[in-house]
């Protein structure tokens, strides 16, 4: 049968689907795009906001009107919330953010009796990682790596952790396993990605830390770039960047949550920092990583969120000046404590603020980009559009090189000007560095 996968929301998302897109290749199934006409079509959904829930919900009748006869199939974090919901869009087979490979022995029955499904788990009492395969399907030029699930923070916004249940981790013998198998697979660059990384290890109590298993990987696929995903800026202290700043593999982009720059917003949004302790994980990713992109997120119109506080936040991503910023006007979760929060605001106020932060934000990224003008950066090319190759600098950064061909290849190129959503480079003949070889 030919399957097509449609993946909303975050990398371990992403992650999931390629390990799906895997157990169907070897089992004799073929994996199409979903624009054409296929068999059974799979939405791997996100709830982290109510407009991810209704791009869910766009995309599930877009796959039902695309062709009516074949089974479509739901899974994700929305599927775990809302299941009957998502029942009742039509769908053949409902699972949630769990149990992957059940989920596909159930998509193959529905293939063969035509009977619809709905099996959900209660997340919350979960207690073991979910071993998926890593990778994805050939052509591809980097990798996910989940290393952990959940999240037991319960910030006062979020619904996840009632969406993926308590923390869990992979363990560090099989995370270097498989990061060195994607390696000789022939990926280029690891993302190491979960729900919260920065509790890797957390539910074993005997001292494991992300920084243990960050070392691990590192040291074993020297010749392979890593990145990083969401980072809490708690985990970031001078021993953790001493340890990691010797590796030359790592890539030197660091996405440090932020949410909000004012500290009575934080502390309503239970968040465990405040803005000191952040603008020194900040000031320390900068010693130990000179030139290395800071990224974040940021919400905006907090429930009880005052223009005075608003204007807090915005002095503060001034002064951390970041890279680039994911910015979010506040949406709400039922089930979670901000949704019954006094003093929710109205759409004209969440849409003006994000205007504001988003012109900060725009102003910040410039200046980055532009500060990468004349210098000399490796690139990992990975496809062609409309005469450039493209790929991503080590920072992150979206390169345009005038030419074609080079996927999966990394080169060292000069940047030569801002471009698009990026910055536009030029063929350099300047030998890789130790750190870019690939």
């Amino acid at each position: 049968m030919k399957y097509a996968f449609y993946t909303l929301g975050c990398k371990v998302n992403q992650y999931e689907t390629q390990a799906m897109e895997q157990w169907l290749s070897a089992a004799g199934h073929t994996v199409g795009s979903f624009e054409e006409p296929c068999d059974c079509y799979i939405v791997n959904t996100c709830t982290v906001t109510a407009v991810a829930d209704k791009k869910n919900r766009n995309v599930i009748r877009r796959c039902r009107k695309l062709n009516p006869a074949a089974i479509l199939g739901v899974c994700g974090c929305y599927a775990q919330l809302k299941p009957e919901e998502v029942a009742g869009l039509g769908v053949d087979v409902v699972a949630g953010s769990a149990g992957r490979e059940d989920f596909l022995r159930m998509m193959d029955e529905a293939a063969r009796t035509r009977q619809k499904q709905v099996r959900v788990d209660n997340a919350l009492r979960r207690r073991s990682f979910e071993l998926l395969p890593a990778g994805g399907l050939l052509g591809r030029t980097r990798a996910m790596l989940k290393v952990q699930d959940g999240c037991c923070n319960f910030c006062s916004y979020c619904i996840i952790p009632f969406a993926r249940g308590p923390v869990r981790s992979l363990p560090l013998a099989d995370a270097v396993a498989q990061a060195t198998s994607l390696a000789q697979d022939g990926y280029r660059e690891i993302v190491i990605t979960g729900i919260e990384i920065a509790s890797w290890g957390a539910e074993w109590h005997d001292g494991s830390t992300l920084g243990n298993l960050l070392q691990a990987i590192l040291a074993a696929i020297p010749e392979t770039r890593v990145r990083l995903g969401s980072l809490e800026p708690r985990i970031i202290d001078e021993a953790l960047c001493r340890r990691l700043r010797g590796f030359a593999n790592l890539c030197p982009q660091f996405h440090l949550s932020l949410q909000s720059g004012c500290d009575t917003v934080l502390k309503r949004m239970n968040r465990r920092y405040d803005t000191a302790r952040y603008l020194e994980s900040v000031r320390l990713l900068r010693q130990y990583f000179p030139g290395c992109a800071i990224t974040t997120d940021l919400i905006v119109a907090f429930p009880g969120e005052t223009e005075a506080e608003f204007a807090k936040t915005l002095d503060f991503i001034r002064q951390c000046d970041f890279a680039a910023m994911h910015i979010f006007p506040y949406s709400r979760r039922p089930g979670t404590k901000a949704d019954t929060m006094p003093g929710q605001h109205g759409n004209a106020v969440k849409q003006a603020r994000a205007a504001q932060a988003g012109a900060v934000a725009d102003d910040m990224t410039r200046r980055y980009l532009q500060s990468l003008v004349g210098t000399t950066q490796p690139v990992l090319f990975e496809q062609d559009a409309d005469g450039y190759s493209t790929g991503h600098a080590p920072n992150a950064v979206r390169v345009y090189l005038p030419t074609g061909g080079l996927h999966n290849e990394i080169r060292p190129v000069r940047i030569t000007a801002l471009f698009r959503d990026g910055v536009l480079a030029e063929a350099t003949d300047l030998p890789l560095s130790p750190a870019a070889k690939p």
